[in-house]
């Protein structure tokens, strides 16, 4: 397995990135920098070495309030929402052209914050993120009512017609695991709506979203319409959904957190869109080409280090293939370049956190004593610095171990064997949770029978994940309430009105 001593220390960073990293601690409020109302700080660090970059607010109730406020003000007096879909549109994607002239600092940033490889940064995240502004863009000018004819009063006697409004001010938290990426998956759909919002970024991950300040206001996009600001789900993320004044969450993150947030938002009936936590299976068929499946099921679970909450960590195998696809995928952990974020060989990054690490170490721990066998990895790498776990496949595993029941987030991957179609769709469906499935068969008869079979809000065929801005993304049972993407996406952030007129 790699060690990271093999590895170059952490690059330096560049001087663009140390400016964000210096700048004063402040709240982005009705388009302005503003202090805290206290002179609490959260600590940033660099994952990949574990030293502290950065300083943070953590933003009090009183500056939630004055967020939120600022919020109403934007919505209720029509700066935002009384433009033309045309106008909205125009700013969105002026926003959009901004992050992707910013692409390479932006990377960087959120490689320095997160840990994940530069190179996935710059790859797949931000241009994902300037993809989603575009078309969300373009859903300003397409949102549309219906009209219809009443099946109670005789024809012609009344006119009525449905229309599609903003729902108001929306609290946005979003998670670590693709900061900025997140961050413009909720701002998106609910600017191109006409709505305003708060939002919170995961207190381990803050800076490229207060980046993302600077050039919502350079974009022209009105004041107190998108403000953002820092702070801890306990205390500022608790107060943005407990707001009365706020008539929308959206939230990404861990399911436990998600059940917290829909009772807190019970009490003023609030709108919730919540995308939560995933213990998704990859089904292998014994037709497969071994290598291609190999590749994407290794994919799938160890990319941005198994921080990912369609990540495929529970891998079935049919009998006949089992052995060769795990040789397969322990191959390919083994390819993994694990090392520091900026380094350009990287392609496996360190955990986000320290706790993470510990969290994930001691599942790892959990499924030995359990009776599970490590194929690969297991450890930790040796390193002055830095929260790293070498990727780690799991065998001789059974369905009641915590390894294959809980979400770890982590690249840790339990694999078993089935037999037959109903036996891997019992196993696959045995989970409180239902984000994702990916299914490997030529035998495309069997893959339409098998996805109808899942009990999952997605299901992938010969891949672990096409998601598009265009498609629903969201789970059902415990991995979330309603989708994000798409025409789903958007309409979440509206209300329905029927007006009908007596003629």
């Amino acid at each position: 397995m790699n060690e990271i001593a093999r590895i170059a220390a952490q690059p330096a960073y560049s001087e663009i990135a140390r400016k964000t990293l210096e700048r004063r601690p402040a709240l982005f409020i009705d388009g302005e920098w503003v202090a805290s109302s206290g002179d609490a700080l959260i600590p940033v660090h660099d994952p990949s070495t574990g030293k502290q970059i950065a300083s943070v607010v953590d933003a009090s109730v009183e500056d939630v309030d004055r967020a939120v406020a600022a919020a109403r003000r934007a919505f209720d007096d029509g700066r935002w929402s009384g433009l033309s879909p045309y106008q909205r549109e125009r700013a969105i994607h002026g926003l959009a052209d901004l992050i992707e002239a910013h692409i390479p600092e932006l990377a960087e940033l959120e490689s320095i914050d997160n840990g994940k490889p530069r190179a996935s940064s710059e790859g797949y995240d931000l241009p994902r993120s300037v993809s989603t502004l575009r078309y969300m863009a373009g859903w300003a000018t397409r949102l549309t009512g219906e009209t219809l004819d009443p099946a109670n009063f005789p024809s012609g006697a009344v006119h009525a017609y449905i229309r599609r409004e903003p729902i108001g001010v929306c609290a946005q938290i979003v998670p670590w695991n693709y900061p900025l990426m997140m961050a413009v998956q909720k701002i998106a759909p609910a600017l191109a709506a006409g709505c305003t919002m708060v939002l919170k970024p995961a207190e381990q991950t803050p800076l490229t979203a207060l980046r993302l300040a600077d050039l919502v206001a350079e974009a022209g996009i009105p004041a107190g319409v998108v403000n953002i600001i820092t702070g801890y789900g306990e205390t500022a993320g608790d107060r943005m959904v407990r707001h009365p004044d706020v008539d929308k969450i959206g939230f990404t993150g861990s399911t436990d957190v998600g059940k917290i947030i829909s009772r807190a938002a019970t009490d003023t009936l609030k709108r919730v869109t919540l995308e939560l936590g995933g213990k998704s299976p990859v089904i292998v068929l014994p037709d497969v080409d071994i290598g291609q499946a190999a590749a994407g099921a290794a994919r799938s679970i160890f990319s941005n280090a198994g921080q990912v909450c369609i990540a495929g960590s529970r891998l079935f195998a049919h009998r006949d293939v089992f052995d060769r696809l795990l040789e397969a995928v322990a191959e390919n952990a083994g390819r993994l370049k694990v090392g520091p974020s900026l380094a350009p060989e990287t392609t496996m990054g360190p955990l986000v956190s320290s706790e993470q690490r510990e969290r994930v170490l001691g599942y790892i721990e959990s499924g030995r004593k359990e009776g599970a066998s490590v194929l690969v990895g297991g450890d930790a790498p040796t390193t002055d610095g830095g929260w790293f776990v070498n990727p780690t496949v799991l065998v001789d595993v059974k369905p009641q171990m915590r390894v294959v029941r809980e979400e770890i987030f982590g690249p840790v991957l339990a694999a078993q064997r089935f037999d037959d179609l109903d036996e891997v769709a019992k196993a696959a469906n045995d989970t409180p949770y239902g984000l994702s499935a990916s299914i490997w068969t030529r035998d495309l008869s069997a893959m339409h029978r098998l996805a109808a079979k899942l009990k999952s809000g997605m299901v992938w065929g010969n891949c672990t994940s096409a998601a598009d801005s265009s498609m629903p993304f969201g789970g059902v049972k415990q991995s979330g309430l309603g989708r994000e993407g798409g025409r789903a996406g958007i309409e979440a952030y509206t209300e329905l009105k029927t007006v009908g007129i007596m003629l």
